[in-house]
């Protein structure tokens, strides 16, 4: 970074706040980091930006109100010494170089945040342009992280990536309470999808979190084995259900969550490293829902920063197809 005595001043901006959190948490290792500011949508940022003139606006895309790339146009004329780093969960190069013409000084994808963000700011701080290497378009699975204000917003959100996937052949694995399998399941049948048909053919695996959890855990940690047998079973039938040729299928899952409700901090983090190490060997992708309410508030940075490390990406809408 530069020079401990020069205080780069940072506005965050992103309208998922669980992100912010661990861009806080990030940027607070560092001392000479400074964070003035957090918006989240367009407007904000640019009202921001106008009334603190950062040093550096971390600025998302996908934005509400206005997006993150009209936002960089406008900020451009308020705040024109401020320097715009792109963090993006597109990681798409056509969206990079649309970034870049803003006048945008970099783009990271989010999950490279990790990695790549401290040598970004310090980069664009000393006046060159960062991009980062984007991570390989044939990414052999997604290990995501979305989350959710309530019960509601998980069961959509889980609801959403079922359908997506269901529609194009795939498999889906749903492993959730039974509050929000009811949930679920419920919303795909508003949404005109042929639940009963579905089941019967397998495509759809409902699971309850809790069961599957009693067969995995050993002295209250997952035990590797047990996980690794459970999911291959599991994927083995999905596998065989699946319609499309080149099939993926699609996990949402509640068990790491479900110990973090418990308060088993140390298992659910575990679980979700196990889970990553399992799910490579097959054609799979993931999508991990949390309610915020789980999230203790005693270490809640650090809780959220090991996590989100745990994951491919961290989402602020559920996993599309």
């Amino acid at each position: 970074m530069p020079g401990s005595f020069e205080v780069v001043r940072i506005l965050v901006v992103d309208d998922y706040a669980p992100f912010r959190a661990f861009v806080r948490s990030l940027l607070g290792k560092t001392s000479n980091l400074l964070i003035v500011g957090e918006a989240s949508d367009g407007l904000e940022a640019v009202q921001k930006a106008k009334e603190l003139q950062p040093d550096v606006i971390l600025l998302d895309i996908e934005l509400p109100k206005l997006n993150g790339l009209e936002a960089a146009l406008q900020i451009q004329r308020v705040a024109p010494k401020s320097k715009t780093l792109f963090l993006s969960a597109n990681q798409s190069w056509d969206i990079v170089e649309v970034a870049l013409c803003t006048g945008a000084a970099g783009f990271v994808a989010k999950s490279n945040i990790g990695n790549e963000l401290l040598s970004a700011i310090e980069g664009i701080f000393l006046g060159n342009q960062f991009v980062a290497p984007l991570p390989p378009v044939n990414v052999a699975i997604r290990h995501e992280v979305e989350f959710y204000a309530d019960d509601a917003g998980l069961a959509d959100g889980f609801a959403r990536l079922a359908e997506a996937a269901l529609k194009v052949g795939n498999a889906v694995i749903l492993i959730a309470t039974e509050l929000h399998r009811t949930a679920i399941l419920q919303r795909l049948r508003q949404n005109s999808v042929d639940v009963d048909a579905i089941l019967k053919q397998g495509r759809c695996i409902p699971l309850d979190a809790s069961e599957t959890l009693s067969k995995i855990m050993v002295d209250d940690l997952p035990d590797p084995a047990r996980c690794a047998a459970l999911v291959g079973g599991v994927m083995q039938r999905a596998t065989r259900a699946a319609q499309s040729e080149r099939s993926r299928i699609a996990i949402c899952g509640e068990c790491a969550p479900t110990l973090l409700r418990q308060g088993y901090t140390t298992a659910a983090i575990r679980l979700e490293h196990l889970w990553d190490e399992i799910t490579k060997r097959y054609n799979a992708d993931t999508l991990c829902g949390y309610l915020q309410s789980v999230v203790p508030r005693q270490d809640r940075s650090l809780i959220l920063e090991k996590i989100c490390a745990e994951h491919s990406a961290i989402q602020g809408r559920a996993l599309g197809y």
